[in-house]
């Protein structure tokens, strides 16, 4: 995805993001994340690495558990997270070709990872994450949707800003596959964007997202080095959204 093609949530709308997906409703996700990361380990992980981390909601359930260094690609995104995230180091980073030079307990890539939609964009991520763990350390990946349970589907929320901010937003997602041949879908979005003086503008946003079976994601994730993978669950079971995770776990080398 280039620069021209990213979404605006992640560009000039993206201190709108909260209003479109609020922090408290990743608690579940993130307790998920922790408790399989901790089943993997042996122990809690005490460092973690969030690739992809947006707007830092998975971060501001799992910071109280862990140190975290969140990376993005999107500095107005990382400047959502800093607000509620101040106590966690924040990198401006692409998640294909990311080198911070040093090993984590646990990498962590919620949805983001989802706007990969070639495998040499999945095999580039898949190595960083595998780069930046410790030996015996843990992955977990959960892309949106993997091939043999996507459905087309609209959804419809959103939130009311703090009163003293006094800003709404609401919006329509219409998550549809131009072509079931390829491997990537379209989540198109309508928002309503309501300002504290009580204006409304409709605004039209495109999302390309990667979806690929879960063969081509045990596979990709062999390739990238690590020992074992397992499908894993994501927390929100029920819910249209991190349909998929997978647990990635490095070997320990002598």
């Amino acid at each position: 995805m280039s620069d021209d093609d990213a979404p605006r949530l992640y560009g000039d709308l993206a201190d709108w993001f909260h209003l479109l997906t609020a922090p408290a409703d990743y608690a579940a996700g993130a307790a998920h994340a922790l408790h399989v990361f901790t089943e993997a380990l042996g122990e809690p992980p005490a460092t973690i690495l969030e690739l992809g981390s947006g707007g830092g909601n998975n971060a501001s359930h799992m910071k109280g558990h862990a140190t975290l260094t969140l990376t993005d690609r999107s500095p107005a995104m990382l400047t959502l997270s800093r607000a509620i995230n101040p106590e966690c180091e924040h990198i401006v980073g692409d998640m294909r070709t990311l080198r911070l030079g040093r090993t984590f307990d646990a990498v962590f890539a919620h949805d983001a990872i989802s706007y990969l939609t070639t495998e040499d964009d999945l095999r580039a991520a898949l190595g960083t994450a595998f780069l930046h763990l410790r030996p015996g350390g843990a992955a977990i990946i959960e892309p949106d949707h993997v091939r043999e349970t996507y459905t087309d589907a609209t959804e419809h929320g959103g939130h009311d800003g703090e009163p003293r901010d006094g800003r709404s937003l609401r919006y329509l997602q219409w998550r549809w596959d131009p072509d079931p041949a390829d491997d990537w879908y379209l989540d198109d979005f309508a928002y309503l964007l309501r300002e504290a003086d009580g204006s409304i503008r409709a605004v039209q946003d495109r999302h390309r997202l990667g979806m690929f079976p879960q063969a081509t994601w045990f596979r990709l994730l062999e390739e990238a080095g690590f020992a074992e993978a397992r499908a894993c669950g994501t927390g929100y079971e029920g819910e249209d959204v991190g349909a998929e995770g997978f647990l990635a776990v490095k070997g320990n080398i002598p």
